[in-house]
């Protein structure tokens, strides 16, 4: 309507314009020549918006998005990102005599503005005198604005130039990214690496000029510098003006790296992701740092299935947009069913190709406090390779190893070295739930450890979070990351001065057979459990890279005491920071799935009687108390019943112990017509038999809990069944029911199937 009224009638216009190698879509683009007979192109980015309001985070504000308010972009900061990406990245804006001229606005035809309008605020005045917005109010604003740049019409022509032109990084944007890499301390090359560097920028070069296709392959350990190496690479290629570009699987660290380089830097720094339809040979150098995180293909959880059968591999992706290819890659760093980054594999594609391949090898340690032997001493331990190293003498090496028994001693060893004003981080392996944030923006505490209670690092796709908790791709550098847990999503392809890795009990040291057990049941990756193959190798390789994260020094404490008592084992001169103790010495008390409610309020004393650990007889005369940290409602990690178990109770009278029954404390409201809020509760695990009927504690897959959300639970079982077309009896849906004296408490509906619900143990009787 705008253009109509405007009579421009003699324009291109671009819908749903793909900015090249991205996701993002500009709404409208409009063509045409101005007064002058000046091509120009104007993107217009249009929202529904109806109100605003004001937001903490740099150039962001909040509105309603999605059936909620969440932050997100300005609309001038967005659409002004836009036209400087163009400019930046297409040669149509920058090339000729002379360019097209691009300009950006805003357009919120929905939006009234109101006295002190957040969007309106003096903090957007720069960026909004590069990008206008323009209201329900001020349209004609509007007409005036398009046609002051595209009044002459005849704008096809500009519009087939901007479809024929290539995507190119301009010279300047390739001597802004030379002159950010070449001036960051953290990028500085060092012995081995600088041998390494120069090899792979000679052959680069000679790929580039002579133009045959190179594969070149770096391969390295953690801490090696495989990164830095690769940040080089592209700051030299880019001051020779060649179009490199620097891709990860990871978006925590590519994020963190455009943050590093600067926002007109970033367009530099891609996905792996990124290359799916661009056209043979287009980049010149394509960096693909962490290639051990390449995926079988590109495809996401939106793709349809139809598309993703026909789709290329994503290696095939990668190596078809660049003329020479560049992977740097630890083979030992796969982490999960779905990345199949691999030497063998680089290698064998090349071979297909008949491209030249050229390999290296890092070994140097610059991470550890250059110690080799630590990360041989990791290796080694976690039996993923034989090096030397088997056992870590602590009086030889600067790098500090410490092994803590518990989870409070170890988080305070952290925060004490990051008052010293180094970097130091927590991290674990991924055997607790990830809830989403609370509605207040603030992080569930889902790490409970004890009396432990701390949340791991925002989801990826959360939006409106508090103001302490930083975005998930900020993490690693924000100094308000220290409060979170990351794991090895977030964790990978960073460094600290300090780390401090919880080690779960999804891995633990088995004593009896002198081998290490992984455990799915403790695992909360839902991806890597579906890999039930090479699921220990890959749980292997998690820990690995959370304990070669430290450049000074790495903190460990282990649920499990055995697999504490072995890492021990293999050092000199370390032990605990508190020797190792009997765990039996009081009644756990529930933590609670609300960090604010005082664990001390609903805590009760157990109904048992405790028996010393020198009388014990597990299964014979005691049965395990086991703090699930629960709730009638949910609760945090399933702990099976094992000699490890907490505490050891006498039965309750008229129960004979045996292997399947356990004790834990329920805590919540949504079952307290029959469990009170606290109670200590008698459970049978994995029962037989019909559970229609039955209360359960259930393991939820691919849903939450609604009233906590969780992802255990524990309601009453009722099974759904229909007559299927031969007459018989077809479970079709669960319904978990919760019998709660208070209002506000719903019923849980989900298939049937073991894909989305495991039902863990039968409710006996409260104690």
């Amino acid at each position: 309507m705008i253009v109509s009224s405007a009579h421009l009638d003699d324009h291109g216009v671009f819908l749903e314009y793909q900015l090249p190698q991205t996701s993002r879509r500009l709404d409208a683009m409009l063509t045409g020549l101005d007064g002058d007979r000046h091509e120009n192109a104007v993107i217009v980015e249009l929202k529904q918006w109806q109100k605003t309001e004001e937001c903490d985070a740099e150039g962001m504000v909040s509105t309603w998005l999605g059936g909620n308010i969440r932050d997100t972009l300005h609309p001038s900061v967005q659409a002004n990102q836009y036209r400087a990406y163009l400019a930046d990245m297409h040669t149509a804006f920058y090339e000729g005599e002379p360019p097209i001229s691009l300009s950006a606005c805003a357009y919120l035809h929905n939006y009234w503005p109101t006295d002190a309008d957040p969007i309106f605020a003096v903090k957007f005045d720069e960026v909004r005198m590069q990008a206008p917005i323009f209201s329900a109010g001020n349209s004609l604003d509007l007409e005036d604005f398009l046609v002051s740049r595209l009044r002459a019409g005849c704008g096809v022509p500009i519009l087939e130039r901007i479809e024929n032109s290539k995507m190119r990084p301009s010279k300047k944007l390739l001597d802004h990214v030379a002159a950010v890499v070449h001036g960051e301390p953290r990028f500085v090359l060092l012995d081995e690496q600088q041998v390494v560097f120069r090899r792979v920028l000679t052959e680069t070069k000679h790929g580039w000029a002579d133009g045959t296709k190179r594969v070149i392959l770096v391969q390295g350990g953690p801490g090696t510098g495989k990164s830095v190496l690769a940040a080089n690479l592209l700051g030299h290629l880019s001051k020779e003006g060649l179009n490199a570009q620097y891709a990860t699987g990871s978006r925590a660290f590519t994020e963190t790296m455009r943050r590093i380089v600067g926002t007109r830097a970033s367009a530099q720094f891609t996905y792996f992701n990124s290359y799916v339809d661009v056209e043979p040979n287009s980049t010149d150098v394509l960096i693909c740092d962490e290639a051990h995180r390449i995926r079988k293909d590109s495809s996401s959880r939106f793709t349809p299935r139809t598309e993703r059968e026909s789709m290329r591999q994503q290696i095939d992706e990668l190596l078809h947009a660049a003329k020479v290819a560049v992977f740097f890659i630890d083979d030992l760093q796969i982490v999960r069913p779905g990345e199949m980054g691999s030497a063998d594999l680089i290698r064998n594609k090349a071979k297909e190709l008949g491209a030249e391949l050229r390999e290296y090898r890092l070994d140097a340690q610059f991470r550890c406090a250059g110690s080799d032997a630590f990360v041989n001493w990791i290796d080694n331990t976690l039996g993923v390779a034989r090096t030397a190293t088997q056992v870590w003498n602590q009086k030889d090496e600067s790098f500090e190893l410490k092994v803590f028994s518990s989870a409070e001693a170890l988080d305070a060893a952290i925060r004490q070295r990051v008052s010293e004003n180094n970097s130091a981080r927590l991290v674990a392996g991924f055997c607790w739930t990830w809830s989403d944030p609370k509605p207040d923006g603030s992080l569930v505490n889902d790490v409970v450890i004890g009396d432990f209670l701390r949340p791991w690092n925002a989801k990826p796709e959360a939006r409106r979070l508090a103001k302490n908790v930083p975005k998930a791709t900020l993490w690693a550098h924000d100094p308000r990351g220290v409060d979170q847990i990351g794991c090895v999503y977030t964790a990978q392809g960073f460094e600290f001065d300090y780390v401090g890795v919880i080690w779960g009990a999804d891995l633990r040291f088995d004593p009896a057979t002198q081998d290490w057990v992984a455990d799915s049941a403790h695992s909360h990756d839902s991806i890597v459990k579906r890999g039930k193959a090479g699921f220990r190798e890959f749980i292997k390789n998690t820990y690995r890279v959370l304990l070669s994260r430290g450049m000074k020094g790495c903190y460990i404490y282990c649920v499990d005491p055995e697999t504490a008592k072995f890492l021990l084992s293999r050092t000199e001169g370390l032990a605990l920071d508190t020797p190792l103790v009997d765990l039996i010495v009081q009644p756990p008390m529930a933590s609670g799935v609300d960090s604010e409610t005082s664990t001390a309020s609903i805590a009760k004393v157990i109904p048992l009687q405790i028996v010393p650990s020198d009388k014990q007889r597990p299964f014979q005369n005691c049965i395990p108390v086991i703090d699930l940290k629960a709730a009638a409602g949910g609760f945090g990690e399933f702990q099976m019943p094992s000699s490890d178990a907490i505490l050891w109770v006498e039965p309750p009278p008229k129960i004979r112990p045996s292997m399947d029954l356990f004790v834990a404390q329920v805590v919540g409201e949504s079952m307290s017509r029959q469990i009170p809020n606290g109670a200590w509760c008698l459970f049978r695990l994995n029962p037989g038999g019909t559970r229609n009927g039955k209360i359960v504690l259930a393991q939820l897959r691919d849903y939450t809990d609604p009233d906590s959300g969780a992802a255990f639970t524990v309601k009453r079982y009722e099974s759904i069944k229909t007559a299927a077309d031969d007459g018989e009896q077809a479970n079709v849906l669960v319904r978990l029911k919760p019998e709660s004296m208070l209002d506000g408490y719903h019923p849980i509906e989900i298939p049937p199937d073991e894909e989305h619900i495991r039902v863990l143990a039968e409710f006996l009787r409260v104690l």
